[in-house]
């Protein structure tokens, strides 16, 4: 039996001349190439949800709201990935040379799925933590009632708040904000 020989990294370059071309989005993670799950109706409202509740609340603000097919560019740790929703200040910074590529988020949520629960809790927050502007991450569970939210409260430091209770409210104090747990889980059976 020979060792399994290992796949050679990809250029950033490479990967994106194969995304222009692909049917479905792919991560791409130092160099490796992986595909994205593909989401429940459930994960696609949620995503949705929360994403029209920030629309309406930061509308004629500075803000950029992206939802699911918006890739993000973190320099740093050479991973492109899409986030379910994303806000970014304006103005929007895109990667250079690129038209289709932001690098400045400063509110992440992901819906959380049994196949990436775990990656979006450490590795992937840990990626997101690198972005300068990044100061808010939300989590949020499908099957049940419950968002945790982690905010930037200096260097180095998150603070973790977690929410189960469909009245109750999340503060984003970084871009101002609240967001009802009522509106992200709206039409959702659990």
């Amino acid at each position: 039996m020979t060792p399994q020989t290992l796949a050679k990294p990809i250029s950033p370059e490479a990967y994106l001349a194969q995304e222009e071309q692909a049917s479905d989005r792919h991560e791409y993670i130092q160099g490796v190439i992986k595909p994205m799950a593909g989401g429940t109706p459930t994960h696609h409202k949620l995503a949705f949800n929360t994403a029209i509740t920030l629309k309406i609340a930061l509308k004629k603000q500075a803000y950029e709201i992206f939802h699911a097919d918006q890739r993000l560019w973190i320099p740093s740790q050479q991973i492109y990935t899409y986030p379910d929703v994303m806000v970014t200040g304006k103005p929007l910074v895109l990667q250079e040379g690129r038209k289709d590529t932001v690098l400045n988020a400063c509110l992440i949520a992901e819906v959380l799925s049994p196949a990436t629960k775990n990656y979006d809790r450490s590795e992937k927050f840990h990626y997101y933590r690198s972005i300068p502007e990044f100061q808010d991450y939300l989590l949020i569970e499908p099957e049940q009632l419950f968002v945790e939210h982690y905010h930037r409260q200096g260097p180095k430091q998150w603070s973790l708040t977690e929410y189960t209770a469909i009245d109750e409210v999340i503060h984003l104090v970084s871009i101002d904000c609240d967001l009802a747990l009522a509106d992200i889980y709206e039409d959702i059976e659990l």
